[in-house]
């Protein structure tokens, strides 16, 4: 297995490339002002700050918004695996629960530092041409450090070489 997370990880801490990634890909996540605050194999954060656009009646950031941040910062660290691997290896959320604890206002930062247990799912995709998954938790914080929520996702990893098309 390639290690190429080191040329991913400069690429997308650009923030003009990450923004126009997420503007391409994750539109919602754009809008809502996701932004990497850190990025090692072994650890993700990224931040999202209350605003306009991703707010509730509740004067917080709505649910769905946490819990797109909370996607992007697990699986951050499995597309940086991935990229530019061969075989090329699919990833995709089966499974995703989440707590919540407190309101989540001002700015909240996401982390997760389950990268070594992903490399090693990943790792054993590759070996057994069979799917594996992991789950990943993001832990979510105010500027405070109190913790907001724990959003879990399940992530399944499967080389492309073994994806079968539905005829």
């Amino acid at each position: 297995m390639t290690n190429n997370f080191e040329a991913f990880r400069k690429l997308i801490t650009n923030p003009f490339k990450f923004r126009f990634f997420l503007f391409m890909r994750l539109p919602t996540a754009f809008f809502a002002g996701l932004r990497i605050e850190a990025l090692s194999e072994k650890e993700a954060t990224l931040s999202l700050s209350q605003k306009w656009f991703n707010k509730n009646p509740f004067n917080s950031i709505y649910f769905g918004i946490l819990s797109i941040a909370a996607e992007v910062s697990t699986g951050i660290l499995g597309l940086g695996i991935i990229y530019k691997q061969s075989p090329s290896i699919s990833m995709l959320v089966v499974k995703n629960q989440g707590n919540f604890y407190k309101k989540a206002t001002g700015r909240i930062f996401f982390t997760c530092t389950n990268g070594p247990e992903i490399r090693t799912v990943i790792e054993e995709a590759i070996a057994t041409g069979e799917g594996r998954t992991v789950t990943c938790l993001s832990t979510a914080k105010n500027e405070k450090g109190e913790t907001v929520a724990e959003i879990y996702f399940t992530w399944s990893f499967k080389t492309k070489a073994n994806t079968k098309v539905a005829v």
